[in-house]
């Protein structure tokens, strides 16, 4: 017996010691088998962002010192500083502000808003409804100190029925007191396309075209290091995202990041800290060795939870379930969509996700009534740090069209033995009765 034969023997062994049946394991590597080219596309990538991240702190002089982090005021702290220049250079962007005290993805899509807008501005969303965190920051949903209560207006302009935008609709909706667009990169708990940086930079080029002087933000999350480029280097004047996905590489504790245009990174750090303060205060503690070897990890880290997207599409789509973005289609977030029709399909699929984690692989997710949002909401993530959606997690609103959001994956193999895992507990619950024979 060769070693690579003994080797797969052995794989097997222990992937059915940990509960995953012949069946799904036959039937996962079928689907591998077809998937090879573009595995090897999405790590090209990630050695061009490698590179990319690895230039831009030498370019920056990262030094030993910028690892020892400061206390109180944070007062001329060089790693933070340093930090913040890394970004703004691997972002392309005149300014970037990166901070352990900005909590999660909305804050720091609140924080931009917030420190960008003033009363009698409008806020316009041109690719249909935000992400439900934001609904009660703009105001859509009442809540204590959104946008609304400042007296900012909010308008958007859904897209069209096959995911294009509405030109038409938003030329209409401009008027001269849209402030500031909102452009939302990955699709939230929503079934529409991803936006790659290419359709987002068509769609800033037209809003300049009709008002050069509107800012435009785009709302980053999940998409950072999924292609070569980043929104800043199509036109966004603003872009956010949080260090507890893509760009933390699964190290970072905390943490968020706005880049680009020096004035709007300015108002924002004077709404983070406070007027006359602005950038200049704001300890970093002990995270910023976790922030510089996350940011250094975040390409391959990103590439692994890409291959585990395209696996789990591939997988529930030939098991005919609707899948978004489909098995064969490109992509530019690490979410994928799996839409089972069901409560009792998407709780299976969560159940599986969890029982896969490396911490709380015990615990059974249950829905429930989570912050900010309109429905239940049932998450699945046994993390190092907690609700990292870089790390292996699947989470979805119980409400029609029961889709469960599958993201993360620290490396591949995790990523697979997830998915693995979700499939192995669907059969378990009646949710899919069978395996057909010819999908072995």
């Amino acid at each position: 017996m060769t070693e690579n034969a003994f080797s797969q023997e052995r794989l097997y062994d222990l992937y059915a010691s940990m509960g995953i049946s012949t069946k799904v394991y036959r039937y996962g590597e079928r689907v591998l088998s077809s998937l090879r080219e573009r595995f090897e596309s999405i790590d090209r990538v990630a050695e061009y962002n490698q590179m990319k991240v690895i230039g831009a702190m030498q370019d920056c002089r990262v030094s030993e010192a910028c690892l020892l982090g400061t206390t109180g005021y944070g007062y001329n702290d060089l790693g933070r500083d340093t930090l913040e220049r890394v970004y703004a250079s691997l972002f392309h962007a005149q300014a970037g502000l990166v901070r352990p005290q900005i909590t999660c993805g909305t804050h720091a899509l609140a924080l931009a808003l917030m420190s960008n807008l003033r009363p009698g501005d409008e806020l316009l969303s041109p690719v249909g409804k935000p992400y439900d965190t934001l609904e009660e920051v703009i105001g859509i949903r009442p809540s204590r100190g959104s946008l609304k209560e400042y007296g900012i207006t909010y308008r958007q302009v859904d897209l069209l029925a096959d995911g294009g935008f509405d030109y038409e609709g938003i030329r209409a909706a401009v008027s001269e007191r849209t402030r500031l667009v909102t452009i939302q990169r990955s699709k939230g708990y929503q079934t529409r396309p991803t936006l790659s940086v290419e359709r987002i930079g068509e769609l800033i080029s037209f809003l300049k075209g009709i008002r050069p002087d509107i800012l435009c933000m785009v709302d980053n999350c999940y998409g950072e290091f999924t292609q070569i480029t980043e929104p800043t280097d199509v036109g966004a004047d603003l872009c956010v995202g949080s260090l507890i996905k893509n760009p933390g590489g699964g190290l970072a504790p905390i943490g968020g990041y706005i880049v680009g245009k020096q004035e709007c990174v300015e108002n924002a750090a004077c709404r983070l800290t406070s007027p006359g303060l602005g950038r200049e205060v704001g300890a970093t503690l002990h995270a910023l060795p976790s922030f510089y070897q996350g940011l250094f990890l975040a390409p391959t880290v990103t590439a692994a939870a890409m291959k585990g997207a395209i696996f789990a599409a591939n997988l529930y789509e030939g098991l005919g379930f609707p899948v978004v973005p489909g098995g064969a289609e490109e992509r530019f977030d690490i979410i994928q969509a799996v839409e089972f029709g069901t409560p009792q399909g998407l709780i299976a699929f969560c159940e599986g996700i969890q029982a896969a984690a490396p911490v709380d692989s015990f615990v059974t997710p249950e829905p429930w009534d989570m912050p900010g949002y309109d429905s239940q909401v049932i998450m699945a993530a046994g993390a190092f740090v907690s609700g990292a959606s870089i790390e292996l997690s699947a989470d979805g609103p119980l409400k029609p069209p029961y889709a469960a959001y599958f993201q993360g994956g620290l490396t591949w193999p995790h990523a697979k033995f997830g998915i693995l895992k979700s499939l192995q507990r669907c059969l378990e619950r009646g949710v899919i009765s069978d395996i057909p024979a010819g999908l072995l």
